[in-house]
């Protein structure tokens, strides 16, 4: 805070009799509420006059970090850069004002945009058709398990109830499948980090529905055995589900319906332009192969003649949402699509990929590397090379906030005990990301020759350390 005052609470700022507030004269008469809607006491609000009402959340927001303060290396989760002009013009009141009921000849242009979207995600990814009702990625998961489940059982194949999920997979995946009522079985990891192909065959039989896999893998690597993977679950009869969390990288470079895969999800909000966190909002489009668009959950959007119009499904159909998804969110992943173009689109996987190869050579001699070679849009380091001083993966991430960057992920994924998984996205300039790598190594110097500086950290933000498990089992939430 850059004043004491304003650090306070807004309770601690409260004196009685002030206000901030000045209503209108009562132009519509007295109605008394119920006495069971009353409330028996008055409330117990801050008094405060506007003036300091307005500097107290404006020093707040000023604790809140994100991509538009800083550096935000969260691996996993793809934090990059939004550009402005996706949310102008999902902002505009063409867009805002439309009603999800109204009739479909007086909103010709929204339903372009969803069209054209669903289009152009069909042509990035190599797949037939694409669906944009679900709400999340998550919930793109399970849309996506739902139509494998009612391919299989179109063709009076019921006992299809098992679904294989790598070691190394987002906790999602089994999550979904279990929601999906499917049974989840593990595949196994190489030393390497890519899937264990024989254990795989092992598992396969006439029970597995599908197999769920993230390319590049939440390791930041690219799975080379894709193609056999397809053959062989291909020919028990199962179907190969994408996880399209780390898509981002593969634009540009390579397709999923290309390499095999039947179904997929897409977090819009990882890789074209959406806001990432607080809770939404989310889009987690879901697309096919050729021959499984009749699985697609309704309503959806199609274009008859010059006209589009909303298709509603029949009875046994998947549904996953009353509406045609989040549409401000469609609208800024199709501008964000439109801003960069066929051409540009194609160089956000290999900047991303190159931003997190420079970042990874440039530390790797002070920061364990479990895995060599090349990553693609993210990497994991099993913490300190030098733990003789017994400065954490916590510690260091701590200690970065200090310098005015967000801590990269940690602790996952589970495959190594100081995990720190850091992506930096195709977004960050150089100059950022040079930084970033100095403040690194300046903190592995700490670690060794001031080791408490670093396992007591943070020391310049409004809260220093706490302690995680305690804030976890009991939160502090009001005043």
């Amino acid at each position: 805070m850059n004043n004491k005052l304003y650090g306070k609470l807004i309770f601690e700022l409260s004196h009685e009799g002030r206000k901030a507030y000045s209503l209108p004269s009562n132009k519509y008469g007295n109605y008394e509420l119920p006495a069971d809607m009353r409330r028996q006491a008055d409330a117990e609000l801050p008094e405060c006059d506007e003036l300091t009402v307005v500097r107290h959340y404006t020093n707040m927001s000023g604790n809140n970090f994100g991509v538009d303060n800083g550096f935000y290396p969260l691996g996993s989760c793809t934090m990059k850069y939004n550009p402005y002009i996706d949310e102008e013009i999902a902002a505009r009141p063409e867009f805002t004002a439309v009603h999800p009921a109204q009739p479909a000849n007086t909103c010709q242009g929204a339903l372009a945009v969803y069209y054209n979207l669903q289009k152009s995600l069909a042509a990035i990814t190599g797949l037939s058709e694409f669906t944009l009702n679900p709400f999340a990625g998550a919930h793109g998961e399970l849309t996506g398990l739902m139509i494998i489940r009612a391919y299989h059982e179109s063709r009076g194949d019921f006992k299809r109830v098992k679904v294989i999920v790598p070691d190394s997979a987002h906790g999602t995946n089994p999550a979904s499948a279990a929601v999906c009522g499917l049974e989840v079985v593990e595949v196994k990891s190489n030393a390497d980090g890519t899937i264990d192909i024989d254990h795989l065959r092992s598992l396969l039989d006439d029970t597995v529905a599908a197999i769920m896999m993230t390319n590049p893998n939440t390791l930041g690597l690219f799975e080379p055995g894709i193609p056999e993977i397809a053959k062989i679950v291909h020919e028990c009869g199962a179907l190969l589900y994408y996880d399209g969390a780390n898509l981002n990288p593969m634009l540009g470079a390579s397709r999923p319906g290309d390499m095999g895969f039947d179904v997929m999800h897409i977090n819009l909000h990882k890789t074209f332009s959406t806001p990432h966190g607080g809770g939404g909002p989310g889009c987690g489009p879901v697309g096919v192969r050729e021959g499984l668009e009749r699985f697609l959950p309704k309503p959806k959007v199609v274009k008859n003649g010059d006209m589009y119009e909303i298709e509603t499904g029949g009875e046994g159909e998947i549904h996953v949402g009353a509406f045609l998804g989040n549409f401000d969110v469609a609208v800024k992943a199709y501008t964000y699509i439109l801003s960069l173009g066929r051409e540009n689109i194609k160089m956000v996987g290999p900047l991303a990929t190159l931003n997190a190869n420079y970042i990874k050579e440039s530390l790797k001699d002070v920061y364990e590397l479990p895995i060599n070679g090349l990553c693609k849009h993210e990497f994991v380091f099993d913490g300190l090379k030098d733990k003789s001083t017994g400065v954490t993966t916590m510690d260091v991430a701590k200690r970065l906030l200090d310098f005015g960057f967000h801590a990269p992920t940690i602790y996952f994924p589970l495959l190594f005990h100081e995990a720190m998984m850091i992506e930096p996205t195709e977004s960050e300039g150089k100059d950022t990301i040079d930084e970033f790598i100095n403040i690194m190594r300046e903190i592995a110097r700490e670690a060794k020759e001031e080791p408490d500086l670093v396992k007591n950290a943070p020391h310049n933000t409004p809260i220093g350390r706490v302690d995680d498990v305690q804030a976890a089992k009991h939160p502090v939430l009001k005043f």
